[in-house]
């Protein structure tokens, strides 16, 4: 594999054999589509280890030579023809599933290479042409390009074919060749705009319907069976004969992580054998289905030449002037459908294309198992968004703990995760919350323990109460380290959502409520103070003093916010369910000099004035009590709730329950797609951090990519 290419002899060594069918493929003579060579390349079983050195060399080679040989195109176009052999028998043999995982790792290793040196911004180095004669003699469609052509061939087996020993590593490898095949976003902004060119991913965009809806199928149903695969010479259909070890063991970083073929890539398949281990199929699989489904192609209607554009800003012109073509995967997923139960056959209505038809028991299942994993965040997210049906399977199932929990748990550890995947949380939470039904299921479903909350034991507390708690300390822990506003506003409208539902609220849950109003009061009083510091400083030095009065006005205003939505939870809690919630009255009645200095307050009087009415009512009922001794716990607590029974609510001022929804912003592709790759990316896919434009990265000495830089938030 050296720098002068030699064409293949027969009869030579198969080292021999290897070196020289890898220096043609790699060298300046171009092999027709229909030459012997790509047979032998593709069938031959290598077995050398290239030092890293020698696979720069090849692959500085093949990109130096491919825009005359078009070897990219033909190895690619061999590999689709493969495919097709494979998909139109009842069972390929050992050599088709050969070639096939030959051709989809060699492309993946050569395309990668070219992605990341590419020096234009249309991608035309990757030369994916061939001549009308060259088409027309192998019956290519000629009317088609290449990359389509291409991708339907990957995508019809990824979606037609199931998932077996014989077949498990031709299906990882085409994963990986359709992630190195779409990273060319990786090269493009953060913002996605009509130039963009990504010849793979936007040819994934035209395909069928019935093959987007059988890969947006088969991509899920690997998720849901994670499928794992012991390993067995018996049933590895092109393992090399003796004990010779696989292909082109990895090397190393450089060019892409290079590895050569499968050896590299079953070892990683089968890098556990423990129950619960992990399946890169799995993880694979929704990584590919989360770029597919995330994707969003540019289409600007107005010209930048319009006579009204002033001084605007050409960014932002086109961010607001743009429109976007139509995603058919991510179509494909809001239409998915439960496989048990589906409600057009009943109700006779027509689907717009294929259906997608999906076991959401076991969609369920494997979401709340894999929860702990933000691929699996985000594909619940997808879901309940833009899913009705799944979000109202979820909202009808009893066991709501199996969701709940895992995102609860990882809420409570929120400081050893990213702010991007407590956001997600948090609007899964915002969605779920809507539903009235929802909010009232939490609080009857009992749970015996929490072993993960570490602050104190919660016996046989409801998922509603443990839900309050998780949340309170979510604002806790962002006043303090994070102090986002937008994390104080999702938190605060999920407990706004669930107030007038709750029922038996537990004792710690209704402290903490109560606590949150002391924790926000006092950071509100203390800007207020530093305000009134600055004022009086404005005889001494006018223009300092307005500035910062001007500075701090704004933080004022939104903890006033905040504080005003705490207080309509209570007034919910209180007008709604009182005669439920025996111990959130007792926390306000126990805390209730809280609530004084803001009696008068022109933002809360009408709020606080039914808090006291409350107040009033179980402040007399006390003082009509003769008790012996003192007052205990138990006591204030049996007077509360002996006088809830004759609560009517006299005196209350009915206010318009807060009702907080979600919804995406204008442009979510510009939060998105940088966040779909920076998964990618976080779970092994490696890419010169030199070629990154989409998101923020940091180089480290050997110019890896650190997945916690550049974070972004919702």
């Amino acid at each position: 594999m050296g720098a002068a290419p030699s064409t293949p002899r027969g009869g030579a060594r198969p080292q021999d054999a290897a070196e020289n069918l890898m220096a043609a493929f790699v060298g300046e003579k171009p092999y027709p589509l229909s030459s012997d060579f790509w047979n032998q390349l593709l069938e031959l079983p290598l077995t050398l280890q290239w030092p890293q050195d020698r696979v720069l060399q090849a692959c500085q080679l093949f990109a130096q030579h491919n825009y005359h040989t078009n070897h990219l195109a033909k190895i690619l176009i061999h590999l689709a023809w493969c495919l097709q052999d494979l998909i139109s028998t009842s069972s390929g043999s050992a050599t088709a599933y050969r070639k096939s995982v030959n051709a989809a790792y060699i492309s993946s290793v050569f395309l990668k290479f070219i992605i990341e040196n590419v020096k234009g911004a249309n991608f035309e180095e990757l030369h994916l042409n061939l001549d009308k004669d060259e088409k027309r003699q192998c019956n290519l469609p000629t009317d088609q390009s290449i990359e389509v052509f291409i991708i339907r061939g990957m995508l019809s087996f990824v979606g037609s074919s199931d998932v077996s020993p014989r077949s498990c590593l031709l299906h990882h490898e085409l994963l990986n060749l359709m992630l190195v095949a779409m990273s060319t976003q990786l090269c493009s902004g953060p913002s996605p705009g009509p130039k963009d060119v990504h010849p793979f991913i936007d040819a994934a965009m035209l395909q069928e319907s019935a093959v987007v809806a059988s890969t947006v199928q088969k991509l899920l149903l690997n998720f849901i069976t994670r499928p794992r695969f012991p390993f067995d010479g018996s049933t590895y259909p092109f393992s090399p004969e003796g004990n010779q070890s696989g292909v082109l063991q990895r090397v190393g970083s450089v060019a892409a992580n290079f590895v050569l073929l499968p050896y590299y890539t079953f070892n990683y398949l089968l890098s556990s054998s423990s129950a619960g281990a992990r399946s890169p199929l799995a993880e694979k699989s929704l990584l590919v289905l989360l770029v597919l489904v995330h994707y969003r192609k540019c289409l600007v209607v107005k010209s930048l030449t319009d006579n009204n554009m002033g001084d605007v800003d050409s960014t932002t012109y086109l961010r607001e002037s743009s429109s976007f073509y139509e995603n058919p995967y991510c179509k494909a997923l809001e239409n998915a459908r439960d496989i048990q139960f589906d409600r057009v056959d009943i109700e006779g209505n027509a689907h717009n294309g294929p259906l997608v038809r999906l076991p959401f028991a076991s969609l369920f299942d494997s979401l709340g198992l894999c929860l702990s994993d933000e691929t699996s965040v985000l594909l619940l997210y997808s879901l309940v968004l833009g899913n009705s049906d799944f979000l109202e399977y979820v909202l009808v199932r009893t066991d709501l703990d199996t969701l709940l929990m895992p995102i609860l748990e990882t809420l409570y550890n929120a400081s050893r995760r990213t702010s991007n995947q407590i956001y997600m949380l948090l609007i899964i939470l915002l969605i779920l919350s809507q539903d009235s039904s929802f909010n009232a299921s939490i609080h009857k479903l009992m749970l015996p323990s929490v072993p993960w909350y570490e602050e104190r034991l919660l016996h046989h507390t409801s998922l509603g109460s443990l839900m309050v708690i998780v949340l309170i300390r979510t604002v806790k822990y962002n006043l303090s380290k994070l102090r986002d506003i937008y994390l104080h506003t999702n938190c605060l409208a999920i407990l706004a959502n669930m107030a007038p539902h709750v029922h038996r609220l537990s004792a710690y849950a209704s402290q903490r409520l109560v606590s949150l109003f002391d924790m926000l009061s006092r950071k509100y009083t203390k800007l207020a103070e530093l305000k009134t510091d600055k004022v009086i400083k404005v005889s001494a030095d006018q223009m300092e003093g307005v500035s910062l009065t001007e500075d701090m006005s704004p933080e004022i205003h939104i903890y006033t916010d905040f504080l005003r939505i705490v207080l309509e939870i209570l007034n919910a809690i209180l007008t709604y369910a009182l005669p439920r919630n025996p111990e959130v009255v007792y926390a306000i009645l126990h805390r209730q000099e809280l609530f004084q200095p803001f009696k008068n307050h022109p933002r809360f009087n009408e709020l606080l004035e039914n808090i006291y009415t409350v107040l009033d009512f179980f402040n007399s009922r006390m003082d009509m009590q003769h008790m012996d001794g003192e007052w205990s716990v138990d006591k204030v607590l049996q007077v509360i709730i002996i006088n809830s029974r004759s609560w009517h609510g006299d005196g209350m001022k009915m206010f318009t329950q807060l009702k907080f929804t979600y919804e995406q912003e204008s442009h979510p592709e510009e939060f998105f797609i940088p966040y779909v790759w920076r998964l990618v990316l976080a779970q092994g896919f490696n890419f010169s951090p030199h070629a990154i434009n989409l998101l923020p990265v940091e180089l480290s000495g050997d110019d890896a990519l650190s997945g916690e830089q550049g974070e972004q938030s919702v």
